[in-house]
């Protein structure tokens, strides 16, 4: 079966059971159109058969900063602490290249975080 891993938007995913971030009130207006075309996706992806897909959005936080390798995954919803919801894009990298390498979320979607 062909792998396919997709690199998704933070707006589809859950900040909390049954709400998706992009509902959320302090989503930004101007990013609701793109984010609920892309939420649309991971919808499709289910109904898949050929492929062996992963689906991975970032934090809400996605920023530069600094690989350290200390991240945690999550089932797809939106990872929260006091300082938010965040990721590295040097940390997101290694978890891509992680999940390429030894994929442990077939035909699902997760997350990573601090």
């Amino acid at each position: 079966m062909k792998r396919y891993l997709v690199v998704g938007g933070a707006g589809s995913r859950e900040a909390a059971p049954g709400l998706k971030v992009i509902d959320t009130p302090n989503f930004p207006p101007k990013y609701k159109p793109e984010a609920a075309a892309g939420g649309v996706f991971p919808d499709l992806l289910r109904d898949e058969r050929e492929l062996n897909w992963t689906f991975l959005p970032p934090s809400a936080l996605f920023v530069p900063g600094e690989r350290t390798g200390k991240f945690r995954p999550s089932n797809g919803q939106l990872q929260t602490k006091k300082q938010g919801s965040g990721i590295s894009f040097e940390d997101y990298a290694v978890a891509l290249v992680d999940e390429l390498d030894k994929p442990a979320h077939s035909r699902q979607r997760f997350t990573v975080g601090y």
